[in-house]
């Protein structure tokens, strides 16, 4: 290949790069061919001269990670110097050459060294071409590379400076056009998916994630990806002290990572290889500088953050941060009107207890009834008490069943008697109207329990078991005290609990059953979960 054609298919690299490393990859490929090269690679200066491979047709599993320090090598030597250096033969035993630790050692017999002229004085860099065999280099073939690196420096250049003027204006319609979207919706779900989802398509990242804070816990926990890998979809919640999420957080300002892959104290290398990610970029979600929670974006190939894309991340961090505050305040409102429906409803139920306590006269004292009431109460007000401390929405079975339990154990146990109790199973969650339900009913199974099965028995114990089969549920409540007689019936008898189980049930179109299995009472109750409010 002649000199013209070569330099003509360097140039035409510009037109095939979609982003800088791209760019450096295919130069260094198209000058491997040109010159019949063993390898050809490229190294650029960082901040403190330290020279960074950046490109490399023989090792490109080391770009971004093999780094020289200042005049280490003959790649600084010939960058302090701004001279080229040319090695005929016996490049590798040269005493100014530098043998990178972990890099495969190469049989380059000659190699010329040149550096890359900058916009000053100072140059980018250096290109180095090598051969296995001894190579004389000629004053044309000087003259022809120092030709070649001053046009890697001219399209190097050209490539940034278009890079930041295309995308300046690019980045500030992305911003535009995020913030709007996310601004529309009134849901905190919504509004994390379509962040992360929007953001990785305008900015061009192969993965965005959003991580909120749990105060409580210090935790930071994943709450929306646009990945589709289900591992990436399952990660664990992180804590903020051992994470680099957790380290902006902690700073109030964005990290950057240049590779996740290499970086010590990034967690999840594997996974980060498996999906090819490699810089990261993590940018607090602020208001009022208070954070609570971390925008993390990822890039396919090793690169730069420039200040107007950290700019733009910044200022949709904060506009986040304002919607999901937004919506969480939104959505607090519209629960408690909710919620004071609800109470309303249920203070109804009530009073519709005691008017059935009232006509069912069955109570041997007034404090006897009394005490029946504060139970019922008591059940209602454990479901808006769990409710209040989640997620005001859905509460769990065992929870209330625990809540129960420990009322049981702290007011209302029979004088004289041991009673150990035991709940175990999964926490099905329920929705309010099915959990007040719920509750009612195995406080009313548990009373029934402590009340009538341990009239004679003066110890034992009274097992609470929940299961939760495709959506099936059923409950157990059962105790090793006295034994219903043989010929026991539901339908006859003028237990008052049981007649609310009965009734409370039917209304849930669920099944209620008691009897005696292996000397055990067993109350058993079974129903369909709904799936909404």
């Amino acid at each position: 290949m002649d000199l013209n054609r070569g330099l003509i298919a360097i140039v035409s690299s510009l037109s095939r790069a979609t982003t800088e490393e791209n760019l450096l990859s295919e130069i260094a490929h198209e000058i491997h061919v040109l010159e019949c090269a063993e390898s050809c690679d490229i190294l650029l200066r960082e901040s403190g001269d330290v020279l960074v491979q950046r490109a490399s047709t023989q090792s490109p599993e080391l770009n971004r990670r093999l780094r020289l320090g200042k005049g280490i090598g003959l790649c600084g030597k010939a960058l302090a110097n701004n001279r080229p250096i040319y090695i005929s033969k016996n490049a590798t035993e040269h005493p100014e050459f530098a043998h990178y630790p972990g890099a495969e050692e190469r049989s380059h017999h000659a190699m010329a060294v040149v550096p890359i002229p900058g916009a000053g004085e100072t140059p980018l860099g250096t290109l180095v071409v090598s051969r296995a065999e001894e190579w004389v280099f000629k004053p044309t073939e000087k003259r022809e590379f120092e030709a070649i690196a001053a046009l890697v420096s001219s399209l190097y250049i050209g490539y940034r400076q278009a890079y930041q003027s295309g995308t300046q204006s690019n980045r500030l319609g992305a911003l535009s056009e995020v913030s709007k979207t996310i601004a529309t919706s009134p849901y905190v779900e919504e509004i994390l998916q379509l962040l992360v989802n929007l953001t990785a398509q305008q900015f061009n990242y192969r993965v965005c994630t959003v991580r909120l804070l749990d105060e409580n816990r210090q935790e930071l926990v994943l709450r929306a990806t646009q990945a589709p890998a289900k591992a990436y979809q399952r990660k664990r919640a992180i804590k903020l002290g051992e994470s680099i999420a957790g380290r902006a957080i902690a700073e109030n300002r964005p990290i950057i990572v240049p590779d996740v892959q290499v970086e010590a104290d990034y967690i999840g290398h594997d996974l980060a290889a498996e999906q090819g990610l490699r810089s990261m970029i993590c940018v607090p979600l602020t208001i009022q500088d208070r954070s609570v929670g971390v925008l993390s974006c990822y890039t396919s190939e090793v690169r730069t953050f420039p200040p107007d894309e950290i700019k733009a991340l910044e200022t949709l961090a904060k506009q986040a941060a304002v919607s999901i505050e937004h919506a969480k305040l939104q959505v607090r409102d519209t629960l408690m009107q909710e919620m004071h429906h609800r109470v309303k409803n249920n203070l109804q139920q009530v009073a519709s207890l005691l008017r059935l306590q009232m006509r069912h006269g069955q109570y041997k004292s007034l404090e006897e009834a009394m005490n029946d009431s504060l139970a019922r109460i008591l059940a209602i007000a454990s479901v808006h008490d769990l409710l209040s401390r989640d997620d005001l929405d859905h509460v769990g079975v065992r929870s209330i069943a625990e809540t129960l339990v420990q009322h049981q154990q702290s007011s209302l146990m029979l004088p004289n008697r041991t009673i150990t109790f035991d709940v175990r199973g999964a926490d099905v969650r329920l929705n309010m109207t099915q959990a007040t339900q719920i509750a009612l009913v195995l406080n009313e199974l548990i009373l029934n329990a402590v009340e009538h099965g341990f009239k004679v028995t003066t110890n034992g114990e009274i097992h609470v078991n929940i299961e939760d089969k495709d959506g099936e549920v059923s409950l157990w409540v059962s105790n090793s005290g006295d034994q219903i007689p043989d010929d026991f019936d539901i339908a006859t008898a003028s237990h008052l609990g049981l007649q609310i189980v009965e009734n409370l049930m039917r209304g849930l179109g669920g099944k209620f059953s008691l009897k005696s299995i292996l000397a055990w009472t067993v109350g058993e109750i079974s129903f369909h979960r709904a799936t909404g409010e």
